[in-house]
């Protein structure tokens, strides 16, 4: 929870924009940013959960009521909480981030007093950002100098003109020691700051002096947009450094997290259920450019588990929607080398993978400069399962005109169909691996029942996710307990007197009565508004974690019941809540008046006896304003 950073930001942000920020921060957008998400029903909306791996998505988001929960690792909150979740930003980076987007002017106040004061230090990711940002502005200036003209004439030589430039951020860092870190100072930003975000180092004097130079620059970009490192392609032949040169590992910039051009791919990604996987910088624009708008790269990195993480997310890879991957590698020994190593991570992921691999082996970028953008949409359209090419890279490397070749052969390629994620495709692979070999295909089939066995565990996918926690519901009143509390959380201004007006005690259940109790201290449902602001007050109210953790899933639970719900729905759901309350108290009491003597006791008797007749009275009423709901 950070109610306790709401508390300590309440003296400095003003609490009014606090909830205007979560008024006007649209749920689904900020989370679309990260997550595609897809209908689930009853105005809801899911995908997977961007804070563990799943196989099937549990990650529930409440548009209406600007909220969202994972029913699979139990993390809920607003968009402030999200973003700080996902994007590991204090409570201040996360408003601040927020107000900017929505363009809301936040007000700050002293701690001990109302007036108005200057806007604070911003955290240290804004301030990175912030550098980045106006490192891309000079080193795009610096790329119409003369100095630069080795960098335009680099991109013209790839096909890319002054349009593709900027549409990518393309610049220059210039020959000279310390020019964007003098002019980084003169904005603001201080010694610690520039190294901190990886522009500026250390020389071996003490000064402080430019990362980069002499270099081509692409700006790397997050999935929200922000540029947070950079790329840098050797231009000099004197220049002793490596070709490429990426920013080092920085407070916002994880090598193994990001991806070139996923900025501009991620809608038509999710769009198309599609990612093209490139190798460089040059290739990302290259697709892009000739019309195969989902390709990325990684920076300065193998593809890893990280990377597939954010794919899969974007892709909503799972089993009812599984996306293809289509990597593209040089046809040189690296190239199938990195080919080997994709189909390893073909497993984690629940879609299709696929290779293309163009014939006179050239990379998208020289593809496109050769034969046209119709060739590098070709070369997509051509891919040809993963699978395939591996195991066609594996039988090659033998002599299969002899025996000890087609068994060695057999050998090797026996444990990739073993790995396969999709056991009903392995009987398949058994016959065409045996077919390719001139085998029969009894030995090929003991050969990968053999590798299957030898890797305990194989057939359990990475990416499943953890046993969901198990509703708090264990009998029929429990359901009604729980369709109540989610009526006061969803729809206070509708629930909220009805609500208010049945005692805690109805609730058995003690979590139940411990999310009723926080509903009380929170000022009560029918003082509610509703949306994050209201379910986030509830929540702060929780004395119990395992309440905290219910609160968020209900208020993404659907209602039991198809449509809007209306005044009669709330009086049926209150009415059963307290007429399993009332039978109970009515049969404990036609149990007590059993064992008392009317004839010893008859005051005792006749006041049990009229404390029964109103109780079925009032049962009597319960049922009839709870007939025909649920």
């Amino acid at each position: 929870m950070y109610a306790e950073g709401v508390a300590d930001m309440a003296g400095r942000i003003r609490d009014e924009d606090i909830a205007l920020v979560r008024e006007r921060s649209s749920i689904a957008d900020v989370i679309s940013e990260t997550v595609t998400l897809r209908s689930a029903g009853s105005g809801n909306l899911k995908g997977l959960c961007p804070f563990h791996d799943e196989k099937s998505p549990s990650f529930n988001v409440s548009p209406a009521r600007n909220v969202w929960y994972c029913f699979g690792c139990g993390a809920g909150g607003d968009a402030i909480k999200f973003l700080m979740d996902a994007e590991h930003l204090s409570f201040v980076e996360s408003i601040e981030r927020l107000a900017d987007r929505a363009g809301i002017q936040l007000r700050y106040v002293e701690n001990d007093s109302t007036a108005p004061r200057p806007r604070p230090q911003q955290g240290q990711r804004q301030r990175l950002v912030a550098a980045h940002a106006a490192a891309v502005e000079f080193y795009r200036a610096q790329l119409g100098t003369a100095g630069a003209r080795p960098a335009r004439e680099f991109l013209a030589r790839r096909g890319f003109d002054r349009a593709a430039a900027e549409r990518y951020g393309c610049g220059f860092a210039p020959d000279a020691w310390d020019l964007l870190t003098k002019q980084l100072r003169q904005q603001g930003f201080s010694h610690d700051e520039l190294v901190a975000a990886g522009l500026s180092r250390p020389s071996r004097s003490g000064t402080l002096i430019d990362r980069f130079r002499r270099r081509l620059m692409w700006p790397i970009r997050d999935l929200a947009g922000d540029v947070i490192g950079f790329g840098a392609r050797k231009l000099f032949d004197d220049d002793d450094g490596p070709k490429y040169l990426n920013t080092p590992e920085t407070p916002i910039y994880k090598k193994s997290h990001v991806l070139y051009g996923v900025d501009q791919a991620k809608r038509e990604i999710a769009k198309q259920g599609k990612v093209v996987v490139v190798e460089g910088y040059t290739d990302v624009m290259a697709c892009h450019l000739a019309g195969v708008p989902t390709a990325v790269a990684t920076c300065g990195t193998a593809f890893g588990a990280d990377h597939i993480g954010v794919l899969r997310r974007l892709l909503l890879d799972t089993d009812d929607v599984a996306g293809e991957i289509i990597f593209t590698f040089d046809g040189d020994a690296a190239g199938q080398k990195a080919a080997l190593r994709a189909f390893e991570d073909d497993q984690r992921f629940v879609g299709r993978t696929f290779i293309a691999v163009s014939p006179d082996n050239m990379d998208p970028c020289d593809l496109r400069l050769a034969k046209g953008d119709l060739a590098v949409r070709d070369l997509v359209a051509r891919r040809e399962p993963l699978v395939d090419f591996a195991l066609r890279h594996v039988i090659n490397r033998f002599d299969l005109d002899t025996v000890d070749g087609r068994v060695e052969a057999m050998r090797r390629a026996a444990p990739l169909v073993a790995k396969l994620k999709d056991r009903e495709k392995r009987p398949e692979y058994v016959r065409k691996l045996a077919g390719d070999l001139g085998m029969e295909i009894e030995p090929v089939q003991r050969a990968v029942l053999a590798a299957a066995s030898a890797a305990p565990g194989r057939d359990a996918t990475p990416a499943s996710r953890p046993a969901p926690a198990q509703p708090v519901v264990d009998n029929p009143h429990s359901m009604v307990e729980r369709e109540a509390l989610k009526l006061a959380l969803q729809e206070p201004v509708l629930a909220g007197p009805m609500f208010d007006a049945v005692e805690a005690s109805e609730y058995r259940h003690p979590v139940h009565a411990a999310v009723r109790a926080a509903v009380a201290a929170a000022g009560g449902a029918a003082a509610a508004t509703g949306g994050a602001v209201w379910i986030e007050s509830v929540r702060d109210a929780c004395e119990d974690l395992a309440a905290r953790a219910l609160v968020g899933e209900l208020a993404v639970e659907p209602l039991r019941i198809d449509g809007e719900p209306d005044p009669r729905y709330v009086s049926i759901t209150m009415a059963r809540l307290q007429w399993g309350s009332v039978t109970g108290r009515i049969k404990d009491l036609k149990s007590r008046i059993q064992r008392i003597n009317p004839v010893n006791n008859k005051d005792e008797y006749f006041a049990a006896f009229g404390e029964l007749l109103s109780l079925e009275q009032h049962a009597r009423a319960l049922r009839e304003q709870a007939a025909g709901g649920l």
